[in-house]
């Protein structure tokens, strides 16, 4: 199967839609905004609220479509104010890398689609993404995986592996399994 990449934005906020509704709003119906600043306020439309960010510019993710135009899945990212929130932030406060550019925080798979490479088609769609945006540096924290059994829907932040085939190199270990990875685009 060949994947295409699009960016999220107003024209494809309908194939975003239709995936995340596919899905019954994709863990637990939090339309990907766990990594926004409205992340845990209470009474909120997550739907609509990671609508109003698609429409206005402040929400950033490459849509990965099949060859019927159909979303399968995506690759979030943003800037640090857009995407505040981040996993084992106590531990990554301690020692903090510079502050990046970027961040690639979330994946999504439809579930009938995983492991048929398109978290890799997101990711490069998203580089693509930030290099036309005027790149600089990108930060994730994704999983190691190498070694030890992971079950996908864990896996929202991709893996270190697959970073690394993105030239990621590995800052520090903020986890059991997670590291700060990161790289100049």
């Amino acid at each position: 199967m060949s994947w295409t990449t699009r960016p999220l934005g107003p024209d494809t906020w309908d194939v975003f839609a239709e995936l995340v509704e596919r899905n019954n709003g994709v863990f637990g119906g939090c339309w990907c905004t766990g990594w926004h600043p409205e992340r845990g306020q209470r009474g909120i439309d997550h739907r609509e609220l990671k609508r109003e960010r698609v429409l206005s510019d402040r929400a950033h993710a490459a849509l990965v479509l099949d060859a019927d135009g159909v979303a399968q899945g995506w690759c979030q990212f943003g800037d640090p104010d857009e995407l505040p929130t981040i996993k084992h932030r106590r531990v990554y406060d301690q020692d903090p890398p510079p502050r990046p550019d970027w961040r690639v925080t979330c994946f999504y798979v439809d579930p009938r689609h995983r492991g048929q490479g398109i978290a890799r088609a997101g990711l490069a769609g998203a580089l693509e993404e930030i290099a036309a945006a005027g790149g600089g540096l990108v930060e994730a924290i994704p999983e190691v995986t190498a070694g030890r059994t992971a079950h996908g829907r864990f896996l929202y932040s991709a893996t270190v592996e697959l970073f690394e085939e993105h030239g990621f190199d590995r800052v520090r270990q903020v986890g059991k399994h997670a590291w700060v990875v990161s790289r100049v685009v």
